[in-house]
């Protein structure tokens, strides 16, 4: 049997603000770093013994990543990132509120901004502070590599050739994988290894610091999935992400 863990990164700083974040690179939360310490906890009580992980090139995501090794006691095992594994590029509603993004454009809009399978936001302006082409972690990609926005379509794109070149062949190799990551690049992996409809695929969400288990055959056929922990707390964390961009 072969099990993929998930993580979506803790709580950061601007989730708890309700902004949009995308690539904006920002930190954990105070009770982000619970939610990744606890994560941590329950993967060694739970028996998983990794020796390879995989994050994004985003500090909540790889914090997340070192806080929950670091309570396995497995801070010594190889680390992947990619900046394939980053978020979904949210253009210019990064930094925006989500609930007076929803009281000014409608909250049906900001749903398919948010959730929509191929309906990105508006794109920065090239010369806006915000573009990725301005930062030294991303000085060795392309300009047709780097988002302006982007749909979770266009995050399929750019992450299945990191699945299908990087982590599924580890997995065919390892019992057991970690990869820390974001709500939409998650989304976009599950939508992948469940063959979800782009109409399932709008209504899944994932709450932050919960593993997210994937068990497969040896031969990495799907077996099943499951969120670990109390379901009914799950759910209410699930239902939360959704009505972010809801009115009070």
């Amino acid at each position: 049997m072969k099990r993929l863990v998930l993580v979506r990164h803790g709580q950061s700083t601007w989730n708890k603000e309700n902004r949009f974040t995308g690539w904006k690179d920002v930190s954990l939360s105070e009770q982000g770093i619970s939610e990744a310490i606890k994560a941590g906890k329950v993967l060694k009580d739970e028996g998983y013994k990794f020796k390879l992980a995989y994050t994004s090139y985003l500090t909540r995501a790889i914090k997340t990543l070192w806080l929950i090794l670091e309570e396995m006691d497995s801070m010594w095992i190889d680390v992947e990132k990619s900046w394939r594994l980053n978020e979904k590029h949210y253009g210019t509603l990064q930094g925006l509120n989500k609930i007076e993004t929803a009281e000014k454009y409608g909250a049906d809009q900001v749903q398919l901004w948010r959730r929509s399978f191929d309906t990105p936001p508006e794109p920065i302006p090239a010369d806006d502070e915000r573009n990725p082409r301005f930062e030294v972690r991303y000085a060795d990609l392309t300009p047709a590599e780097l988002p302006m926005t982007e749909s979770l379509k266009e995050v399929i794109e750019r992450l299945m050739p990191y699945w299908e070149t990087e982590i599924k062949p580890a997995l065919h190799e390892n019992d057991d994988l970690l990869v820390t990551a974001h709500g939409n690049s998650l989304r976009a992996l599950v939508m992948h290894l469940k063959n979800m409809s782009r109409e399932e695929i709008l209504g899944f969400n994932i709450p932050t610091g919960v593993p997210y288990v994937f068990e497969f055959d040896d031969d990495l056929n799907f077996v099943k999935d499951y969120f670990i922990g109390d379901p009914e707390e799950i759910k209410a964390l699930m239902e939360k992400v959704a009505n972010q961009a809801k009115g009070k």
